[in-house]
C-alpha cells in the first residue's frame, strides 16, 4: 500500500510516499520533524538556531546535533565545489530583496541599488569544534543554509521512514529514495516544463538515490529593471547569470544531486556537461532558455518511455 502525505514547510511543498503498512501517527510525524528542522535552520524566523547564531557574530555558540549536520554539509559544499556553492551569502541575498519568505516577497519593487562587491567570506573563517558542537562566526559573516537544509531534511525523512519500507520526500525539488519499490519497481518522477509547470517534459524511472533541481524559472522578481532570481554568484554577489534556465541531476545521495545541480548551473552549459560526463555517479538533464534540452551520456538510463 502506498501512503502518502503533503504540505507545507521550509518555504516548499513537501510530498512524502512510503510503500508499506505504515503506521498512520508515523506518516503524521513526518510534518512535525520538518517543523523541529526549520526552528533550527530557517533564517526567516527571528528565534531560529540560525538566526541566533548570526545574531551574536563573535561569540562562541553551543548549536544543536541538527544545526551541526547541516553546517558541517555546507562546509563539506563549499569545499568541494571550490566556493561556488555557500551558505555565506546571506548578506548579498537580502540585498537583492529576498529578505522575507518567499511567499511574503514583493514581485517588483522600483528600486535597485547596485552593490558594492568585495569577496566574499569563506566558512574556513569560522570557528568550528565539532567535538563540543561551537560556533563562532566573524564579525562580517552570516549563514543562509537554504537548499543544502532541505536536502539535508529530505535525506533524514526518507531514511527514517525507510525502515517501514521504501520511501520518497521531496523537499521542494530535493528528492530523497530510500529504496526501490517493492519487486524492485523503480520510482517515477517527473521532470516539470519550466515554461508549461501542468506538464512534465521527462519521467525518470528511479532506484535508491538523490534527485535535485536548480533553475531560475520560480524564484525570481524583478528589482527596478533587473530580474533577480534566489541563486547567487559568490563571485559578484548578484544572482547568477547563467545559460541555463533549469538542471536536475541524478546522484548516490540528494545531497550530492543538490550541489551537483548548483554548481552546474552556477558553472554554465559546457563546463557543466563536462562534470556530468566525467563524474561516473552522476547523470543529469539542463534545459535552455530557448527550451532546448541536453542531457548527460548516463541520464538515458533513467528516462522512461
Amino acid at each position: 500500500m502506498l501512503h502518502q502525505i503533503v504540505f507545507r514547510a521550509m518555504g516548499s511543498q513537501i510530498f512524502v510516499a512510503v510503500e508499506s503498512p505504515l503506521p498512520p501517527t508515523e506518516l503524521n510525524n513526518v510534518s512535525n520533524w520538518f517543523e523541529e528542522w526549520e526552528e533550527s535552520l530557517s533564517r526567516f524566523r527571528p528565534n531560529s538556531e540560525l538566526s541566533k547564531v548570526n545574531r551574536v557574530a563573535s561569540m562562541p555558540t553551543e548549536v544543536s546535533q541538527t544545526f551541526a549536520d547541516v553546517f558541517e554539509t555546507a562546509l563539506s559544499a563549499e569545499q568541494n565545489s571550490e566556493g561556488l556553492v555557500t551558505p555565506v551569502l546571506l548578506d548579498a541575498i537580502n540585498e537583492l530583496g529576498y529578505d522575507r519568505s518567499f511567499d511574503l516577497l514583493p514581485l517588483q519593487s522600483d528600486i535597485f541599488h547596485p552593490q558594492v562587491f568585495s569577496a566574499q567570506p569563506h566558512l574556513d573563517e569560522v570557528s568550528w569544534e565539532a567535538s563540543t558542537r561551537t560556533i563562532c562566526l566573524p564579525p562580517n559573516m552570516q549563514l543562509d543554509f537554504g537548499g543544502t537544509a532541505k536536502g539535508w531534511a529530505a535525506l533524514q525523512a526518507a531514511q527514517r521512514l525507510g525502515k517501514f519500507g521504501p520511501a520518497l520526500v521531496n523537499s521542494g525539488g530535493d528528492i530523497s529514495i530510500s529504496s526501490a519499490r517493492k519487486d524492485d519497481e523503480p520510482w517515477r518522477v517527473g521532470i516539470a516544463n519550466p515554461f508549461n509547470r501542468s506538464e512534465n517534459l521527462e519521467i525518470l524511472q528511479l532506484p535508491a538515490c538523490g534527485v535535485a533541481t536548480s533553475g531560475r524559472d520560480k524564484r525570481r522578481w524583478l528589482q527596478g529593471d533587473r530580474w533577480n532570481h534566489h541563486l547567487i554568484d559568490p563571485r559578484t554577489g548578484l544572482s547568477v547569470e547563467t545559460d541555463i534556465l533549469t538542471v536536475t541531476v541524478v546522484a548516490p545521495s540528494v545531497i550530492e544531486a543538490e550541489l551537483a545541480a548548483k554548481t552546474i548551473f552556477i558553472s554554465g552549459i559546457d563546463a557543466g556537461l563536462t562534470l556530468l560526463d566525467e563524474n561516473p555517479s552522476l547523470a543529469g538533464m539542463l534545459i535552455l532558455e530557448d527550451g532546448e534540452c541536453l542531457y548527460s551520456e548516463k541520464m538515458e538510463k533513467y528516462l522512461w518511455s
